[in-house]
């Protein structure tokens, strides 16, 4: 990242020497990285979908309409990225109508999906129904017909362990018996209990809706045994609702002493790295001329502002569904000052729809603090601001350059760009924001996916993102310190939640799509045959 200073009466470029090659090189191979990345989205993109749709179709009407909600909400990325690699521009209008178009599909699919699922449900309790009166009438004497197959749930529970012969039942026998009492055949019929860990998977029958099956259960549980057990529902590897008993001591541990030192010293060291990064934006290395420490504060204090936020966001959804955070682990970086922060959640959390609204609500709140920034900075910039910036630069990221290009005009096709320093601001905050929204692990976006999707999805788009990282690395020597910290920190997923079958609404699932666009719209640079046809670099 290369920036001029205003101060001293000098304009020239800060720290030519050690920054000038970096950027230089930045600029020749951002082309053919942007290209090879594009193509990369795109080819994944479609061999998700083609895949998507053969597993879709054993599942007849239900399948593919289900199948053509993730077209539609893939198709606003194909369609702007493939006419992006074609040099062709979608404008901020036309964007906002593809996502409006694409939400208004995605919806109208899904209360056409609810409406058929809700009627097979209908048909398949009936048919149950049924055979269960048979069997009744059969029991009692009735002459039934020998070629009527009774259901499974009919069969007596029993007790093994063929998943792992050499596994041992860990919860003791009354408080087994006392769990198995919960279940019953209007809520989910039992049919197999496997030792599992320190608890138990119950196999059966989810009879019916997973929410206030899961809840009902939980209940009882909690009647017959206090708060000594925790009741999951969630899928099976054979696809079918499953429930998983565990005890309260495997509940996410609290944050030790020794962790809130490490969130201490992140802290201090982050306090340095981002006056670094400020007075590298003024023209000189803190290190060498610790004095003027006060002229790099006012990058200290925007990139708190936004860390701040962020963290805000967080707190405030996790305090009003009662779930406690971490305390927030500080990610120092030379070059931007931070990477944003790492947060465990330390509850276990209710359903997939609370994941979503924690994961999204930090950037949510971070993201519009610095689009804030940005936008009232460019408004604010004029010949003389505090900073200048190569026009070339305004090319790095599609999102930046679009409102640089709106609020600026023709400046953007001068070889120096004065911008105010709000704008510098925004836009580290932007790319902050946008790279805890990376959909990987543990980040933010990686948690809005696994809320979304289910957490095969959030696994395989965990390993795309660090592939496309490694290729990155490349171009931008940045992005294996990021795909470390993934790599290292944040690789996993998060942990099921009680009720891990129930997908989150339209309406999060859309918020969740204009999320991830917006967040590669800030990472993706324009190729140059595209910034020169908008004016952008002269």
């Amino acid at each position: 990242m290369l920036f001029s200073s205003g101060g001293d009466g000098l304009r020239g470029w800060a720290y030519r020497g050690r920054l000038n090659t970096y950027t230089e090189m930045y600029l020749r191979t951002a082309p053919h990285h942007t290209m090879a990345t594009t193509g990369l989205i795109l080819l994944a993109a479609i061999a998700i979908l083609v895949w998507g749709y053969r597993r879709a179709l054993p599942y007849g009407t239900i399948g593919i309409l289900a199948w053509l909600q993730s077209v539609v909400l893939m198709a606003p990325w194909l369609l702007f990225f493939g006419l992006f690699a074609l040099g062709i521009y979608v404008n901020l209008a036309g964007v906002l109508l593809l996502l409006l178009v694409s939400t208004g599909i995605y919806i109208y699919l899904g209360r056409r999906l609810r409406t058929l699922g809700q009627e097979a449900l209908m048909a398949e309790r009936a048919a149950q129904a049924l055979k269960a009166d048979t069997a009744q009438s059969s029991e009692s004497g009735d002459t039934a017909d020998p070629s009527i197959i009774q259901p499974e749930d009919t069969v007596e529970p029993k007790v093994a362990a063929k998943a792992d012969e050499t596994a041992k039942m860990v919860i003791p026998a009354e408080d087994l018996v006392q769990i198995e009492g919960i279940f019953g055949i209007d809520t989910y019929f039992r049919t197999e209990t496997i030792p599992y860990d320190q608890g138990a998977i119950f196999r059966g029958n989810l009879r019916g809706n997973p929410a206030e099956t899961q809840a009902r259960l939980s209940a009882l549980l909690t009647e017959r045994l206090e708060d000594r057990y925790r009741l999951f529902l969630v899928e099976s590897l054979e696809k079918k609702p499953t429930v998983v008993v565990l005890p309260a001591s495997m509940d996410p541990a609290k944050t030790t002493p020794a962790q809130w030192a490490i969130a201490g010293v992140l802290g201090i060291a982050t306090v340095f790295t981002s006056l670094e990064a400020g007075a590298i934006l003024q023209g000189f290395d803190l290190v060498q001329e610790f004095s003027r420490w006060t002229a790099a504060l006012p990058f200290l204090l925007g990139l708190v502002v936004v860390l701040v936020s962020h963290e805000i966001g967080h707190w405030v959804l996790a305090n009003r569904y009662g779930v406690r955070l971490s305390p927030p682990f500080l990610l120092p970086t030379w070059q931007i000052g931070s990477f944003g922060s790492l947060t465990r959640f330390e509850s276990l959390l209710a359903n997939r729809s609370v994941l979503f609204d924690i994961a999204l609500a930090g950037p949510a709140a971070a993201g519009l603090v610095s689009l804030g920034m940005l936008i009232t900075g460019l408004v604010l910039s004029h010949p003389g601001s505090l900073f200048q910036l190569p026009s070339t630069f305004f090319q790095g990221s599609v999102l930046v350059g679009t409102l640089a290009k709106a609020v600026l005009g023709s400046a953007l096709q001068e070889p120096l760009v004065d911008v105010h320093p709000l704008t510098i601001f925004g836009w580290l905050g932007l790319v902050i924001t946008a790279l805890n929204l990376m959909p990987a692990g543990q980040l933010d976006g990686g948690r809005i996916v696994q809320a979304v999707y289910g957490r095969k999805t959030a696994g395989r788009t965990t390993v795309i993102t660090l592939i496309l990282l490694a290729l990155v690395t490349l171009a931008n020597p940045l992005a294996l310190y990021w795909a470390a910290i993934i790599l290292i920190l944040q690789r996993n997923l998060e942990r099921p939640c009680l009720d891990d079958i129930t997908e989150p609404d339209d309406a999060r699932a859309a918020l969740g799509l204009l999320a991830l666009f917006l967040a590669l719209a800030v990472l993706m640079p324009l190729t140059p045959s595209l910034a020169g046809r908008l004016g952008i670099g002269g």
